[in-house]
């Protein structure tokens, strides 16, 4: 019999060597970040800032904006004095826009070496991230490999992603730069796992999780929890993002959401709630879905169990800071800190909760 589960939940994870992305560290012992990317024009400041602050509300650590042409890394200038997050240029072929996104004060440069050229055009590029204290994502993706590796290997499969990160590793290694992270990234879940899984055996550099072109919301969150979880709970990866078609908003959440059920980070409330059934005294999907929309605000970690029934209600409620338990004839048990305290109506049930929760979170800011 196992008397004590808490060290089955805890992740070892792999000891990286520390980035800084602007104020934000990656790597090392730092908690993992989680980034999304801004689908904005990046020329149209107005739209830019708005949608980076709002998922900075949403809990992004980072955030990644596209500079495809001059107007775009001009455009950096003014965005970064209106947000407070730092800003990751993404840049794919045009060295240029590289030196202009470091020289206009990108935090990170997410570039592919092998795709800007010679060595003269690299070596331009690492020194303006030398001169303005800004570090370097290598993003390889199975869509875009080198094509005598590409030649090479026929297909995309761990071992090109990983030779093809090493290559350029190199490169920049070469030129005495090694304030980087990278990624290795392929829509294929399976081909995502291995290729990470293969880096992380060859660099201590932090590495970027990510399941490219994920998808629309559902399927993509799906497959992205299922590579993100497989290889963080090897203790692989440092930072992430998840990629689905839908608002960045979106990515934060569910990245968050996957760190959280593996304890590997907690911001906001973690609501435990049952799928619902006849056994239900008050409406439970209801409930859970008005509580997360009035709670969302809500930054500090909180637990908090919403059970429709008193199978299992009582019981989850001592595995969590803030609970409900449906009753009979319309009264329903609160309990605090696994403790029953008084029973509450189903007119009041949600307004209590949200005013616990905040009186929670309210005594957590303060300590």
């Amino acid at each position: 019999m196992i008397s004590d589960i808490r060290p089955f939940r805890k992740i070892i994870r792999k000891k990286t060597k520390e980035v800084k992305v602007g104020k934000i560290k990656v790597g090392g012992d730092n908690p993992i970040t989680v980034q999304t990317m801004t689908n904005t024009l990046t020329t149209d400041h107005k739209s830019t800032i708005e949608q980076i602050n709002k998922v900075t509300e949403a809990g992004a650590d980072i955030v990644r904006v596209s500079c495809p042409d001059q107007n775009s890394t001009k455009s950096l200038k003014t965005i970064i004095k209106n947000v407070d997050v730092p800003i990751v240029a993404d840049i794919h072929f045009h060295y240029k826009r590289a030196i202009e996104a470091a020289e206009n004060g990108a935090d990170c440069l997410r570039i592919n070496p092998g795709n800007i050229g010679d060595i003269k055009r690299i070596a331009e590029v690492i020194s303006a991230a030398k001169n303005n204290n800004c570090s370097i994502r290598i993003g390889v993706n199975a869509g875009s490999l080198e094509r005598d590796i590409l030649e090479k290997y026929r297909e995309p499969c761990p071992e090109a992603l990983v030779e093809s990160a090493l290559r350029n590793i190199e490169i920049l290694e070469n030129m005495n730069f090694t304030n980087l992270k990278v990624s290795v990234k392929s829509s294929d879940v399976f081909l995502s796992i291995a290729a990470y899984r293969l880096l992380s055996e060859k660099t201590d550099y932090p590495l970027h999780l990510g399941i490219t072109e994920a998808g629309s919301y559902l399927p993509g969150s799906i497959k992205t929890s299922i590579g993100f979880g497989s290889l963080l709970l090897g203790g692989i990866g440092d930072t992430i993002r998840v990629s689905l078609s839908d608002d960045p908003i979106e990515e934060i959440k569910v990245g968050n959401e996957i760190l959280k059920s593996l304890n590997l980070r907690n911001r906001g409330v973690k609501i435990i709630s049952c799928p619902s059934c006849a056994r239900q005294a008050f409406q439970v999907i209801e409930t859970v879905k008005k509580l997360e929309q009035k709670l969302s605000h809500i930054k500090e970690p909180i637990t908090l169990s919403i059970i429709g029934c008193v199978v299992n209600g009582p019981g989850e409620a001592k595995q969590t800071q803030i609970g409900i338990t449906g009753g009979g004839k319309d009264n329903h048990m609160l309990y605090l800190n696994g403790i029953d305290t008084e029973k509450v109506t189903t007119k009041d049930m949600i307004d209590k909760i949200v005013s616990l929760v905040e009186e929670k979170a309210l005594s957590l800011q303060s300590k």
